[in-house]
């Protein structure tokens, strides 16, 4: 187990563990790089990363963060890529446990067990993007994932990285696997988590990911989430 306060703007570049890793950001907002995906990491979930996974950090919102290191020898998960998992009030509370009571006894041994068994996937569109390699379109992915907000249509990117339309369509069909309206929406929702997670209201969090209307953000999230951001319940966020 290891606990640590992050800083806003802090990053860590690519290094890898002999280890597997539950990364859970407890109170902060960072982001996991692996060469092909970014995956956002709120407070209400956590990555689970198998071991010798290339990854780095960037911290999006400051706070505390927790990691989790599991003997990758002894590890009945058999998750070959990293997946985003839910931190339930259940798993929250053994991570808690296991934090406060670091000695070796049979009582912590049944712990370690059970939160490995509970541990549960969540659908991967909610945490993390495609990221595509062209530099043309990774240079417009990189401005909008720090900018959900920004309305530029392809028409507009293309006079600043210098392609056309069509080959920027094409490009981002062929590398992410989505048109580029859908690549900007699931950009825009996973930003959203967060600002959800640290509880914005729903207008103030469609504003900032580039909604004039919520009906509109709504809609979006629901179809994204399969949930209504009115009814998505964030795990108590803070520090434990």
């Amino acid at each position: 187990m290891a606990r640590s306060q992050v800083d806003q703007g802090t990053r860590l570049a690519y290094h890898r563990h002999p280890h597997h890793l539950i990364v859970w950001a407890t109170s902060a907002t960072v982001t996991v790089r692996t060469d092909a995906r970014d995956w956002l990491v709120p407070p209400t979930h956590a990555l689970w990363l198998p071991s010798g996974t290339p990854h780095a950090v960037d911290v999006l919102h400051p706070g505390d963060s927790c990691t989790v290191a599991v003997d990758a020898a002894r590890c009945p998960i058999t998750w070959v890529e990293p997946i985003g998992i839910v931190i339930t009030p259940l798993v929250r509370e053994l991570i808690v446990h296991l934090d406060r009571n670091p000695r070796p006894d049979p009582t912590r041994t049944r712990v370690e067990s059970l939160l490995l068994d509970l541990l549960e996937p969540t659908a991967s569109t909610i945490v993390h993007v495609p990221l595509p390699i062209d530099p043309r379109i990774r240079a417009i992915a990189d401005e909008l994932i720090a900018n959900p907000a920004d309305q530029r249509d392809l028409a507009a990117w293309g006079h600043e990285v210098g392609a056309g339309m069509r080959t920027l369509t094409r490009l981002f069909s062929n590398e992410t696997g989505m048109t580029f309206a859908r690549w900007r929406t699931h950009v825009r929702i996973r930003a959203a988590l967060t600002h959800l997670a640290h509880g914005a209201s729903i207008g103030a969090t469609a504003r900032a990911v580039g909604y004039r209307k919520p009906g509109a953000f709504s809609e979006a999230f629901f179809r994204i989430t399969g949930q209504s951001p009115s009814g998505w319940s964030p795990v108590m966020v803070g520090n434990y």
